[in-house]
């Protein structure tokens, strides 16, 4: 069983610049005791006839296949734009130093 200490807590805490009370630290620290021991009852399972697997159901792609389409027309495309130059957008400088 391991006892994770309101000083842990704390510390954590400031690693994650996150404001955390006394009051608070205490309680998360007992949070995070419980949290490790049902973690911990995993390690009494066998496991040793179970395959790895990334997801627990069998998963398939269903996008559909990536094919190339004509675009629409550059003329179109510009129609709207408040400004062209050269048949590309044209958008303001913006420059910061």
């Amino acid at each position: 069983m391991t006892n994770i200490s309101e000083d842990e807590v704390l510390k954590v805490a400031n690693l994650a610049k996150l404001e955390v009370s006394n009051e608070e630290a205490g309680a998360f620290a007992t949070q995070l005791d419980k949290i490790i021991e049902m973690v911990e009852k995993l390690n009494e399972l066998d496991t040793q006839n179970v395959e790895p697997t990334s997801h627990a159901i069998e998963v398939s792609n269903v996008l559909r296949e990536d094919v190339a389409k004509p675009g629409l027309k550059r003329e179109k495309v510009l129609r709207n734009a408040p400004d062209t130059q050269d048949g590309m957008f044209k958008v303001p400088t913006i420059i910061e130093e």
